[in-house]
């Protein structure tokens, strides 16, 4: 251990770490690596991170602390030299509809600011040109450049009567209290099909305005005013927060149009009107951010020279990242995990500020190589101006990058969390680890490709930014859709599943719709059974072995932590005395099955539960679990802890039992380790082996080399991709001219 001003973390215990003591450079470029789930993350953000970021916040007076964000102290004896820290994850930006590219980067001020400054006619300062202000958004969409549609036909069943429950949503069925309002208005006759209803009775029923009702029935109340289904859904539900209660439901009723007034621009004729070099505000948002760089430097008006200054600089910190293919309108929801860390590496590289530790996560996550290297430039930057950077990476490219490695391991879970290796590369490459191994040992590009049992025809497809693309996709075999991020990769596989015919399994990194409560064991629906087995054991109800019901420790009613209210001070979270954290009544874990009781059972990892339920019918689950390498969850793991790309391969592991599928997968190697890519890669050969049709959007070159068949979009992102580059075997890509992706193979 460094005994210098390097950052040293003594005996960390955080989650899987076993008592962890590392020390970490300044001024360097440090990954941290090991296969997933072997505590780099417990290590990196659990405890470097958090415990900087708590001691940042207990310097704040203690009424600004309960209103900053709370970080508990994490498992660990000292941390000493620590600097400020700062994360850039993949978290979205948000999903706030209002939050654009150039509205988060600050770009759009100052665009604002040049239209207020020079654009002609004047006609209002910098504040007029929002989207977000009364004075400059379209009045028709509120600014937000879309309006929403109910469709009708899935909201009513015309071929039932209100009182047989034609309105189909929540708190307007029969009988419920939004019902009442069309049931109790005297207008209608309950048991009269919708189908049967005049012209003017359905204007009535689904369009009619907020209006008083003239002699209504006794059961109408005296303050109430009537208004028809589609207005009173607008106003009371689709824009309030009850439709984030029923999003689900609001997205099968639901198309979003582009705003007819403003074409999606989302500023009103007015803010169009005033120009610069013939082009509005409207127009600098729709093109690529290397355009606008383009018409900034064209700009020589002496009013605008401060104006260019600032915005070139923004400018050139995301071309620089390879994100020149965005757009300023393009919705900070919409951007994927590696395109947001981009975008916040981007702005942290137009700071001052220096001596910060800048803590990554897989920033080469949904990149292709030819974007790596310009990933590298800015990281290079980041670490020039004086700062260091604690980066968790699986990729070879930006391993080979580093200063100093930590390699965790030897496993995942319980079976990880100790330091294999610290020190330099080339000491890392002289190991036996499993790391080590993989960067000394080069994958082959497949030469015995299997034949495609058929093809899907894609013509003339024009989604998002597809240049009128036709293309065949084989089926029956194993295909990888690949090209730099933004080439249409996604936009042909959606075009793809919507020409497929045959049963089609879609699986992205969107959530599953998980919750805290969520588990592996809740997921697969085999907590049930193994509360069935306690139950039969020791002859009482089941509820008892959940803590979700009569099993719950009364003292914390399940939670296993019980949180004090400090009033304006930080909430204090504490284990709960009573069940130990275990969040089960004393009385149930008396109770045991095969030696365990149910705090032990639901605590075993996937690999653990497939030896103890060895036999059981629920196995299989499990296995399925191990096969796209899950082993090393627990059963009562929080799915809200899991990455995108665990996230991704637990649906994978729902639906495996398939044969004659098309499975659809988005870059299911985020965030895995070279070694668990391998696993993956076996697992789709058994899957085409067993008779389905595998189609992957992936950048990872090892399984680029492995495919049968490569379809590349390109040539670059954005405008200036949505082409088929390349079709054709890995062998014939390698000496393909015109590929992107060839130079690296």
């Amino acid at each position: 251990m460094s005994e210098n001003n390097d950052i040293i973390v003594i005996n960390a215990v955080e989650n899987n770490l076993k008592h962890v003591s590392v020390s970490i450079p300044k001024s360097k470029l440090t990954v941290v690596t090991g296969v997933s789930g072997s505590g780099k993350s417990s290590l990196v953000f659990d405890t470097i991170a958090a415990e900087s970021r708590r001691e940042l916040n207990e310097t704040f007076p203690s009424f600004v602390q309960h209103y900053l964000p709370k970080y508990g102290r994490p498992h660990v004896d000292v941390i000493k030299n620590l600097p400020v820290t700062i994360i850039i994850d993949q978290k979205k930006l948000g999903d706030n509809v209002r939050s654009t590219v150039g509205t988060y980067t600050d770009i759009y001020t100052f665009v604002r600011l040049l239209f207020s400054r020079i654009g002609k006619p004047f006609i209002g300062y910098s504040d007029t040109f929002s989207f977000n202000h009364p004075d400059g958004k379209c009045p028709v969409c509120d600014g937000l450049g879309f309006r929403s549609e109910i469709h009708v036909k899935k909201l009513v069943d015309f071929d039932k009567s209100l009182n047989e429950g034609a309105i189909d949503f929540p708190t307007f069925h029969a009988g419920f209290w939004r019902w009442k309002r069309y049931a109790n208005s005297g207008l209608f006759d309950l048991d009269k099909k919708i189908k049967d209803y005049s012209p003017q009775e359905l204007e009535l029923f689904l369009y009619a305005p907020q209006q008083k009702l003239k002699n209504p029935p006794s059961e109408w109340p005296h303050t109430a005013l009537y208004e028809g289904l589609i207005p009173r859904m607008q106003r009371s539900i689709i824009n309030k927060d009850e439709g984030k209660r029923h999003a689900k439901r609001l997205a099968e009723l639901m198309t979003l149009e582009e705003c007819p007034a403003c074409n999606g621009t989302r500023v009103n004729d007015r803010v169009r009107s005033c120009k610069i070099m013939g082009k509005n505000i409207s127009d600098i948002c729709l093109m690529p951010l290397d355009e606008v760089l383009g018409f900034v430097d064209e700009i020589d008006a002496p009013l605008a020279v401060d104006i260019k200054r600032e915005l070139s600089k923004r400018l050139k910190a995301l071309l620089d990242i390879g994100l020149g293919y965005l757009t300023l309108s393009r919705a900070s929801g919409t951007l994927s995990g590696g395109e947001a860390q981009r975008v916040k590496i981007a702005k942290y590289i137009n700071g001052s500020l220096t001596d910060i530790v800048y803590v990554l996560d897989e920033p080469s996550s949904g990149l292709h190589p030819h974007d790596i290297i310009r990933l590298k430039n800015a990281l290079v930057r980041l670490k020039e101006q004086g700062n260091t950077l604690i980066m968790v990476e699986h990729n070879p490219d930006l391993i080979y990058m580093a200063e100093y490695v930590i390699d965790m391991g030897p496993g995942a879970g319980a079976n990880g969390g100790e330091v294999m290796y610290m020190g330099s590369l080339d000491g890392l490459r002289k190991t036996a680890t499993l790391t080590s191994k993989d960067l000394n040992e080069k994958v082959a590009i497949k030469e015995n490709t299997r034949m495609p049992k058929g093809w899907l025809s894609i013509q003339h497809a024009t989604y998002h930014n597809l240049k009128d693309v036709s293309v065949d996709i084989p089926l029956g075999i194993f295909c990888v859709l690949c090209g730099v991020a933004g080439s249409g990769k996604s936009s042909l596989s959606e075009v793809a599943i919507g020409e497929m015919e045959r049963d089609v399994i879609s699986i992205s990194q969107k959530s599953i719709g998980v919750n805290l409560r969520s588990t592996p064991a809740t997921y697969f629906d085999i907590g049930d059974e193994i509360r069935k087995l306690f139950a039969k054991e020791n002859n009482i109800s089941a509820s008892y072995f959940s803590f979700n019901s009569k099993g719950a420790c009364p003292k914390c009613k399940g939670k296993g932590v019980i949180v004090t209210d400090m009033s304006f001070m930080e909430d204090i979270v504490t284990v709960c005395e009573a069940c130990g954290g275990s969040r089960y009544d004393e009385k149930v874990l008396h109770y045991t099955y095969h030696g365990k009781n149910i705090a032990e059972v639901m605590g075993l990892s996937v690999k653990e539960s497939l030896l103890f339920f060895k036999g059981m019918s629920f196995v299989s689950q499990l296995d399925n679990l191990a096969k796209v390498g899950l082993d090393y969850l627990y059963l009562n793991q929080s799915l809200s802890t899991l990455s995108g790309g665990e996230l991704q391969r637990l649906k994978l592991a729902s639906n495996l039992e398939r044969k004659g599928s098309i499975y659809v997968l988005d870059e299911p190697t985020a965030g895995l380790h070279m070694d668990d890519v391998k696993q993956l890669l076996k697992l789709f050969n058994e899957l085409v082996d067993a008779g389905n049709s595998l189609l992957v959007l992936e950048h990872n070159l090892a399984v680029i080399k492995q495919a049968d068949w490569l379809i590349e979009l390109g040539p670059e992102g954005g405008e200036r991709g949505g082409k088929v580059i390349f079709s054709g075997t890995p062998l014939e890509m390698k000496s393909s001219p015109n590929s992107i992706t060839a130079p690296f193979l």
